[in-house]
């Protein structure tokens, strides 16, 4: 049934909310807006819902809430949950009635049904606080305005259709998501929700809360394609973390795990905390409730089921489940122990824009007023094996309190009033979502050639003014690189090539005080100097020598700073993640009038499966090499008869071979060419040797050659 709901969520989600036509006029608003700038890639929609239930848009797998989305390391591509969504509720008029709007229910799929209770009423738009980084995508959204480098704008409401068996609280939600790319800091997108009372009625305690059908999973574990490949949506386990952090506040986070982690598949957290609101702290309590799936009963655990209806639903968000002690049901931590579909909720409150007790423990939400509450999505690995603990959560820990350090700003007490405190400057106004900066990332060119590349940046990064203390803190430069199928699984995933620092005495303790004259572009009196490529400047350099023709490799250069000691704050690196080039070296394309070199083939003679190969007929292949800027290649059976024919201009980047991410546009060096061994007739070549000819396009001059498949 569960999957049931994943197969056809989406075109129910279409009809449930009656908008074809804003659907079709703002489609990539609505579907295809995801956090990008994060290793957190999860899906954000304008009808209150998060994530696509893993669903292909377009074709494009999108992630629906991976962690980590920029790697090439198949056992960290983890997805979290299919769908999430916010709960609103409260008490409503002078019956102080239970009600509660719900972006998703348990099982609901028809159109009509109470359950999909918010509609788009906006499109969404985007934000960012990158600028003038090179090439990077988001610098087109800048804004004075943003708060991270990715903010994510939309509004919703809960009426304006007709819903059987559903009364709206007539309230619009104002929802803001925050994502940076800072590398501690990429594990969580913030969701600063303002919900505005538009009806007549006021109303009291209003509480807000994420429903999330976790399925910590990861999609490469087997074959998602074969029966019962791909993941179970019944080997996960919830719990709720209480623990304390350094500043002595309880983090409160309701989080899901793989029970077994999928033989070191799937060893993540998937996390939802709340951070605060315009009620100060400590008036506020986190609640956490689970339950199996669309489940109204649970005979072995009767206090986990699921509610049915608004009153259900608001006791759920402002009660706590007493936690079971039978040892034989329950974990150490009183949760039940039982791998199963198992969902959760976390929710808190109250809120609201007066304060209606003396005690302060009742809020009231007039017509016309707001109020706001922030949560985080967090994510995080495993940190060690054995059983669920403190220990081995603590990666989820420390990337949830710097969610908190992000939200707290100035607020280091987390007990001001959003509207009605000063910051440090005097100016009324609270300064909110202030985190230390690395320097940015450099900007950075590649060139490829035969066994070598060479790295090119600029020196963007040495004038940068840290935001919290003022001081241009620079200190030093790192070169990563990576090959694909080089990566174990318990390896980090780029391996330091070089790293440069500037001659500091004040900040001896970081790097190792080369100095950058090693990397520095020099002309010839030594004096530095920069080259330009492209129309754009760049002054220092590094070449990898020895680099495998036909490899996929990705570089990275980051810039560092010398951190805050009396702040206690550790240098700070630019990302390596949403830093890097993807490539694959090879021969240089001949661009004189006669074309000299002899083509060629490697491996040759192909096994498969080669090391570089994917599991499929289509993710193999092996390549051409020497060829001239136009050719077309021609591949024969020893009898003569035409196997494939191939086009090669100097502008390929594998767009016709499944292996090859040409997504991630690699550079290629214009004179090699990748063939996956499916012939012109669609099928997979057989063993044997082949006869081939490479004709230059612009002399019409013909070179031959062979080689030999052996599978």
């Amino acid at each position: 049934m569960k999957k049931r709901f994943i197969e056809i969520s989406l075109f129910c989600l279409c009809s449930t909310l009656g908008l074809p036509g804003l659907i079709a006029q703002h489609a990539e608003e609505i579907y295809n807006r995801y956090t990008t700038v994060s290793q957190l890639g999860m899906v954000i929609t304008n009808y209150g819902i998060l994530g696509n239930g893993y669903e292909r848009i377009d074709g494009e797998i999108i992630p629906s809430c991976q962690y980590k989305q920029h790697t090439e390391i198949l056992r960290d591509q983890v997805e979290h949950f299919s769908y999430a969504g916010v709960w609103v509720g409260g008490l409503v008029g002078s019956g102080e009635i239970p009600r509660v709007s719900t972006a998703i229910v348990d099982g609901v799929f028809e159109s009509g049904q109470a359950g999909f209770e918010f509609f788009a009423d906006s499109p969404i738009m985007t934000r960012s606080t990158i600028s003038s980084t090179l090439d990077d995508p988001m610098a087109q959204y800048f804004s004075v305005d943003a708060i991270s480098h990715q903010d994510m704008i939309m509004d919703f409401v809960d009426f304006g259709k007709e819903i059987v068996d559903h009364e709206p609280m007539n309230i619009s939600v104002h929802l803001e998501s925050y994502s940076w790319n800072f590398a501690f800091a990429d594990a969580f997108t913030i969701l600063n929700y303002t919900i505005t009372n538009l009806s007549t009625d006021t109303i009291k305690n209003v509480y807000l809360g994420l429903w999330v059908d976790a399925s910590v999973a990861n999609m490469n574990y087997t074959s998602e394609y074969e029966p019962g490949g791909g993941f179970s949506w019944y080997d996960n386990l919830d719990g709720f973390d209480e623990s304390v952090d350094a500043a002595g506040f309880n983090r409160d986070i309701g989080y899901q795990y793989d029970a077994d982690g999928d033989d070191g598949w799937a060893e993540s957290y998937i996390g939802i905390s709340m951070l605060g609101g315009n009620v100060p702290n400590r008036y506020l309590d986190s609640h956490f409730h689970q339950w199996v799936w669309s489940s109204a009963s649970n005979s072995e655990y009767p206090a986990y089921a699921m509610p049915r209806n608004d009153r259900e639903r608001y006791e759920t968000m402002t009660t706590s489940v007493t936690q079971g002690s039978d040892e034989n049901l329950y974990k150490s931590d009183g949760y039940p122990n039982q791998a199963n579909s198992w969902l959760f909720s976390l929710s808190a409150g109250p809120f609201g824009s007066i304060p209606v007790s003396a005690d302060s423990s009742d809020w009231a939400l007039p017509p016309g007023e707001s109020c706001q509450a922030v949560l985080a999505v967090v994510a995080g690995r495993w940190n060690g094996g054995g059983e669920d603990t403190e220990g081995r959560r603590a990666n989820l820990h420390v990337n949830n309190d710097w969610a908190q350090q992000a939200y707290d700003g100035e607020d280091k007490n987390r007990n001001k009033l959003l509207d009605d405190d000063e910051d440090i400057n005097g100016n009324g106004i609270l300064d909110r979502y202030i985190l230390p900066e690395p320097p940015p990332k450099p900007d950075m060119a590649v060139e490829v050639g035969d066994q070598q590349v060479t790295i090119y940046w600029a020196n963007n990064a040495e004038s940068f003014i840290d935001p919290v203390s003022r001081e241009v803190d620079f200190e030093g430069y790192r070169i990563y690189g990576a090959r694909k199928t080089n990566v174990g699984d318990d390896q980090e995933e780029f391996t330091l090539l070089g790293e440069y620092d500037i001659i500091n005495p004040d900040s001896a303790n970081i790097g190792y005080n080369t100095g950058l004259d090693a990397i520095r572009i020099t002309n010839e009196f030594g004096d530095p100097d920069s080259v330009i490529i492209d129309d754009r400047v760049y002054h220092y350099k590094f070449v990898n020598d020895g680099v495998q023709n036909g490899w996929l490799n990705y570089y990275a250069v980051t810039a560092y700073d010398r951190g805050d000691p009396e702040a206690n704050l550790a240098s700070l690196e630019s990302s390596r993640s949403t830093n890097r080039t993807y490539l694959y070296p090879g021969i240089v394309m001949e661009e004189e009038d006669v074309w000299s070199g002899v083509p060629g083939v490697y491996p040759n003679p192909y096994r498969g499966q080669a090391a570089w190969d994917g599991y499929g007929n289509r993710q193999r292949m092996i390549w051409f090499q020497n060829l001239p800027a136009r050719a077309e290649i021609r591949i024969f059976t020893l009898a003569g008869d035409l196997v494939d024919l191939i086009t090669h201009d100097s502008g390929y980047v594998g767009e016709d071979i499944q292996n090859i991410d040409s997504g991630n546009d690699p550079l290629m060096s214009g004179g090699e060419h990748a063939w996956d061994m499916i012939s012109k007739y669609d099928q997979a070549v057989a063993s044997g040797l082949y006869l081939f000819t490479v004709e230059d396009l612009e002399t019409n001059v013909i070179k031959e050659g062979k080689f030999l498949i052996i599978k």
